[in-house]
């Protein structure tokens, strides 16, 4: 039986160490590098639909890491996978460092997608198999800290490094090595290790949990509204550009610091009562950001609406490990990544769109409403 209750027994620090400082590592480089392709590829020439191409191999190497998730997983070990994922993304920043052809750049771009996908999927269910349910809310918080932080600081570190020569790439890059040299030395302590997985059980993990995908996949599609297209909905309401780019900063540190204090509410509350709460006031913040006019109160609004966002997502994953174990914690986590996957695709598609035809306020009360239709689903799930 997959569904799990929960058990006692002493949490496996050097994994959750490993797996805390593997996904830190790697958003701080995909945070970094991220723009940083997209700027160095423009400062070449090349046309904002070949930088867009180029962004999509990223999204193949996601998807095709998640259908052979069941083949690699039989053939190696979770922690060995991480490791020698964390070494690939370093080797594929070092290419982006040492060549200029877009096409070696697309091969790079869609190897970058694998294996920062097997460092997310795998690492989660270690985070989930290592930890007693008794802690499960507050290293879930701890991990989702590590996440916010890498994001955020990853885009400051481009004025330092410059967008020329290749030295960002290059330094990330032995970055990642050290940190999988790290990795790699922390295992040696580890009692702990995720159980194989298969494509099959993927798909029985959808049918299996729709509430806790249908959490990840409306975290992906307001978070990636929150990043993409909330900057433009405030240029187009008068602000500067600076202040659009302010946003984005103040969205991501206090969501960071407020993932450890949302942990351990969810050790301390019913969890599903924390999800409900996270998603309301994720949703109010998104109703009534059109009517905020000073730029403080929008600002506060912002870092309210990013810090209620992702909360849903750390509920996730503390409920994914309470309720499942064994495959299914793999198994759930590529659900996870599909999930948000296909919601911030909808997410950045929809809201723009949305904002196009009935205007720049219609953008953030359209996700509002969409969250509203998630609380009711999660308040009815509840009284069942």
């Amino acid at each position: 039986m997959s569904s799990s209750s929960p058990t006692v027994f002493a949490p496996d620090w050097p994994a959750i160490a490993a797996v805390v400082l593997g996904v830190t590592a790697f958003s701080v480089a995909q945070g970094l590098t991220y723009p940083l392709i997209s700027l160095t590829l423009e400062a070449r020439g090349f046309s904002p639909a070949l930088i867009g191409v180029n962004a999509l191999a990223f999204a193949g190497g996601l998807a095709a890491s998640t259908l052979l998730l069941g083949s690699l997983t039989a053939r190696w070990r979770a922690d060995r996978l991480i490791v020698a994922s964390l070494i690939g993304c370093s080797f594929c920043l070092a290419t982006f460092a040492a060549f200029d052809s877009f096409a070696v750049w697309f091969v790079a771009r869609f190897l970058l997608g694998f294996f920062a996908s097997l460092i997310f999927m795998l690492g989660e269910a270690w985070l989930n198999a290592a930890c007693p349910d008794r802690l499960r809310g507050r290293v879930s918080g701890i991990y989702g800290a590590g996440m916010c932080a890498g994001f955020a600081a990853g885009p400051l570190a481009i004025p330092l490094l410059g967008s020329e020569g290749g030295f960002g790439f290059a330094l990330t890059a032995v970055y990642l090595a050290i940190v999988a040299f790290a990795t790699a030395m922390l295992m040696f302590s580890t009692r702990t290790v995720p159980e194989p997985s298969s494509t099959g059980d993927v798909f029985r993990f959808f049918r299996a949990a729709p509430l806790l995908v249908g959490m990840v996949f409306v975290f992906g599609f307001a978070d990636i509204a929150a990043i993409s297209a909330m900057p433009v909905y405030f240029v187009k309401m008068g602000h500067t550009e600076a202040f659009a780019a302010i946003s984005v900063t103040v969205l991501a540190l206090p969501t960071a610091i407020a993932q450890p204090f949302i942990g351990m509410a969810l050790d301390r509350l019913p969890r599903e009562r924390v999800a409900m709460v996270a998603v309301s006031v994720a949703a109010g913040s998104y109703l009534l950001l059109p009517s905020m006019q000073s730029e403080l109160a929008i600002l506060s609004v912002f870092a309210l609406m990013g810090t209620a966002t992702f909360s849903l997502y750390t509920c996730a994953l503390t409920m994914l490990g309470e309720r499942y174990n064994g495959t299914m914690l793999v198994a759930g986590s590529a659900a996870f990544a599909l999930a948000y996957a296909a919601g911030s695709g909808a997410g950045s598609g929809m809201t723009g769109a949305i904002m196009e035809a009935g205007g720049p306020k219609a953008g953030p009360l359209s996700v509002g409403l969409i969250l509203v239709v998630f609380t009711a689903a999660l308040m009815i799930s509840r009284r069942r």
